[in-house]
Order: C-alpha cells, then structure tokens, then sequence
C-alpha cells in the first residue's frame, strides 16, 4: 500500500527501513526523519504523516531500546508563574493615581 503519494513510499519501505536501521544499530531511535533519509526521499506536504506513524507503530523493531526506556522523568509541575518575578502584571503594581 502506498503511504506517501507525493515520493511513492509503500508501507513495505517503511517496514525495510526500519528493519534496516534496527539491524545497523540496535540502539537507534527511529523517527520518521529518519526513515525518509535512509529512503533517499525527504517529506513533502505532511499529508501522510497520520499514515506513515501509524504504519511505524505497527512494526514490532520500533520499540525504544530498554536502557533509553525509563529515561522520562517524573511529572513535570507547572509554575503558575511561569518563573516571572512577582507583580509583572500592570494590575498586580497598583494604581499610580
């Protein structure tokens, strides 16, 4: 099935290329800027994208290497600030009647 009509990539190339890089180097993580660089193709209108993740998901040689795996750190906690000093606002530093 074609998955990118403006370069005519099939999801067959998506599953070799991956295999591919996976093969090259076990510990790679694989986007799909990197699949079209490895295809020699680069992307054009964005249009298959929805398409062509869907297609990498599906193959089993996309999983994150188990060391890289737990790396994401806990929840991240938003300042309500957002680190800005306090009375920035105008109508935080009163009234200049």
């Amino acid at each position: 099935m074609i998955v990118c009509h403006c370069t005519q990539i099939s999801d067959h190339d998506i599953r070799a290329a991956i295999d591919w890089m996976r093969s090259a180097d076990p510990e790679t993580i694989i986007t799909p800027g990197k699949i079209y660089h490895a295809l020699g193709k680069a992307a054009d209108c964005g249009g298959c994208m929805p398409l062509f993740l869907d297609t990498m998901r599906a193959s089993s040689k996309l999983e994150v290497p188990a060391q890289l795996a737990n790396l994401r750190a806990g929840p991240i906690r938003e300042k309500n600030n957002e680190g800005r000093r306090q009375g920035y606002r105008l109508s935080e530093q009163g009234s200049a009647a």
